[in-house]
């Protein structure tokens, strides 16, 4: 049996006198982790002893809640590679190729990040569930963050658009913007005849993304993004709205299998702070070879 996983918090002088659960969530941890762990044996504890929520600590008293998933993972285990670029006892952080969807899904109920993940962490002999950040599109490379029990999904996903969780992009666009950096405003919602595609429209949620050049040749043109929002294929849906498309994509621009078989987007930066230990975590990927390809002075779409 791996080990239990619990989140331990000493108490200081200034929380003396507080509520056992008053004190988690001052450190993160949202209600719905705090009630489940309190219904499972030993779950709540104060210097080892089981406690009630209700508990009223005292200054160098140590509260651990119970972190971990007991429950196998409803998702079927897939035998496949992960690059794994970091891991600890609450988040991984990999770097996912394209083509592999995130979860299991239509036409993927097998192979999915979230099956070779489940995968991995029964060879390791964790029970873990499966437990994204945020998501990437099937096409989509590059890292991602996945946390390893609910209480760091839930304390991650908080900071995901904050200064503590920092996520850049690389693409490969159609034609030149101009101006060669700016900044898309522009709302966005579903199409009307489509579930799946996204588009610009007043009544649509609001969506920031930063856009620098980097590089150019004749047809297309390299590009850093931040976005401020997250918001469905925001990257694809604003570089088309400006009518420069992300190179290959099928959905927004012009499909190009002959030279890129995706959109060409690729999470190339990503920085977070770990949520219970406070250290900052940075790490980069390169620019993948389909979209290096692209870039050459010969290419053309």
């Amino acid at each position: 049996m791996f080990p239990l996983r619990y989140l331990e918090f000493p108490v200081s002088p200034e929380e003396e006198g507080r509520r056992v659960d008053a004190i988690l969530k001052h450190h993160g941890l949202s209600t719905s982790a705090v009630r489940r762990a309190k219904r499972r044996p030993h779950g709540l504890l104060v210097d080892g002893e089981d406690i009630y929520t209700s508990y009223l600590v005292h200054a160098g008293q140590v509260v651990a809640i119970l972190a971990d998933d007991r429950a196998p993972s409803d998702i079927v285990p897939f035998d496949g590679p992960v690059e794994i670029r970091y891991e600890d006892d609450d988040l991984l952080v990999v770097d996912k190729p394209a083509g592999l969807t995130v979860h299991p899904c239509a036409g993927n109920w097998e192979d999915s990040l979230g099956a070779r993940l489940v995968a991995y962490y029964r060879k390791t002999g964790l029970t873990a569930d499966f437990h994204p950040v945020h998501r990437l599109d099937k096409g989509t490379s590059g890292l991602m963050a996945v946390a390893k029990h609910p209480a760091a999904q839930h304390a991650l996903t908080a900071a995901l658009h904050s200064g503590g969780f920092f996520r850049e992009y690389l693409a490969v666009c159609e034609g030149t913007p101009h101006p060669a950096a700016g900044v898309v405003d522009a709302p966005l919602g579903r199409t009307e005849e489509s579930y799946i595609r996204q588009c610009v429209r007043p009544d649509g949620k609001p969506a920031r993304t930063h856009y620098e050049v980097l590089s150019s040749n004749a047809r297309f043109s390299l590009l850093r993004l931040v976005l401020e929002t997250g918001r469905t294929h925001q990257i694809r849906v604003h570089m088309a709205y400006l009518g420069h498309p992300l190179a290959g994509d099928f959905l927004y621009g012009t499909e190009a299998p002959e030279l890129i078989s995706r959109p060409a987007l690729h999470s190339a930066r990503l920085a977070l702070t770990q949520p219970f230990t406070g250290a900052r975590l940075v790490f980069e990927s390169s620019l993948p070879e389909d979209m290096a390809r692209l870039m050459e002075p010969h290419s053309q779409l």
